[in-house]
């Protein structure tokens, strides 16, 4: 007898169907919320992985052409005043700093350029710039790391609230049968799969994206001392020519 009831509930449970459209509109209004909230934050972290992405493949391929022209022998005047001067990637733009602040350093005269503090305000350009680079590189990163460790507790919130509805509602049945528990119970920890959704892609993301972006400042901090030493050396021939 207790078997052909468990079916019999089972049946029914099954004829209701657990799609995620048929969890979604029999859930209560508070978990509702919770789930329309958790898909827009899954949305959110997809458009920002997608994005960066993009981005770090795109900033990759430029750094490595632009080192190419760099290390090419050209004339570093003319690289500057065809990418530095308006730079339109990270590297650029700390090579565009740092050849900005020694022109104008090296227009002034009568001046040891070595000991006027030259040299400083080169490596200040360049520390200024690769900050600014990376804080605009790590933009909306956070938001991974902020949705990452938040969105299964916000799933379990809408888990905890549908199960004391469900709760609420076999009291005023009176009824514990499977078949009154169970679409419930199923409703609200379907609240929990999308913050666990959420949240696994949101975590991988930032910690695989963030090493990304450190490797890529630590890249422009290597380059930035190359270039900042190879000024330094023009500005000791520059200094020699002169004596």
């Amino acid at each position: 007898m207790d078997q052909g009831v468990t079916s019999s509930a089972l049946g029914a449970v099954g004829a209701t169907g657990l799609s995620p459209v048929h969890l979604f509109l029999h859930a209560s209004f508070v978990v509702q919320l919770v789930m329309i909230g958790l898909v827009l934050c899954s949305v959110l972290v997809w458009a920002i992985i997608i994005e960066k992405i993009l981005l770090l493949h795109r900033i990759k391929k430029e750094a490595n052409a632009f080192e190419d022209r760099f290390w090419s022998g050209g004339s570093l005047d003319e690289l500057y005043d065809r990418e530095g001067a308006r730079p339109v990637h990270p590297l650029a733009a700390v090579f565009g700093a740092a050849m900005g602040e020694w022109r104008r350093s090296s227009r002034i005269t009568g001046i040891d350029i070595l000991r006027g503090g030259t040299q400083e305000r080169i490596d200040r350009a360049i520390g200024i710039t690769i900050g600014r680079e990376s804080d605009r590189l790590s933009r909306f990163v956070v938001l991974l790391a902020t949705i990452g460790p938040v969105a299964p507790f916000v799933g379990l919130f809408g888990t905890v609230w549908g199960i004391m509805h469900a709760f609420a509602s076999i009291a005023a049945m009176h009824n514990t049968n499977l078949s009154v528990v169970a679409p419930g119970i199923s409703e609200a920890l379907f609240a929990t799969a999308i913050g666990l959704i959420t949240a696994i892609p949101a975590y991988i993301a930032y910690n695989l994206i963030s090493r990304a972006l450190d490797n890529f400042s630590d890249r422009m901090e290597a380059f930035g001392t190359e270039f900042a030493a190879i000024l330094s050396r023009q500005s000791e021939e520059r200094h020699t020519e002169k004596g």
